[in-house]
């Protein structure tokens, strides 16, 4: 023997009692089944439009949220790359002078031989040597 599944068997019969007429209780005709379908669709078209519109609102939002964060990591970052370059400038620049210091006081030390270099320049501007 077959058991009824009540859970079925209720849903059947809820389905069976949608589709009475209400006016005489007797059975919807087709047109009236068809035209019951149509609200049904046009329902669940509605929930379906209600979900994509808050599916959009959330995604909006979660994007917006993220860009947010993006930005203020991407600030933050260049912040700290901008003053890592400006200590970088200034110790280079530190050091140029330095060497350039340097240079300039080696020059300085060097003993000036002003016979020599007299001989080489009329040698080589005026051909005596």
């Amino acid at each position: 023997m077959r058991s009824i599944n009540a859970g079925h068997f209720a849903g059947t019969v809820q389905y069976t009692a949608g589709l009475l007429n209400k006016s005489n209780g007797r059975l919807m005709d087709d047109s009236d089944i068809l035209q019951h379908l149509l609200e049904i669709e046009g329902q669940a078209s509605a929930l379906v439009n209600d979900a994509q519109a808050e599916a959009a609102k959330r995604i909006k939002s979660t994007e917006e949220q993220n860009r947010s964060i993006h930005d203020q990591a991407y600030h933050a970052l260049v912040q700290e790359l901008e003053e890592d370059c400006k200590k970088e400038l200034t110790a280079l620049w530190t050091e140029y002078e330095q060497s350039l210091a340097d240079y300039g006081r080696s020059l300085d030390a060097m003993p000036l031989d002003t016979a020599a270099f007299s001989a080489l320049a009329s040698s080589l501007f005026f051909g005596e040597g």
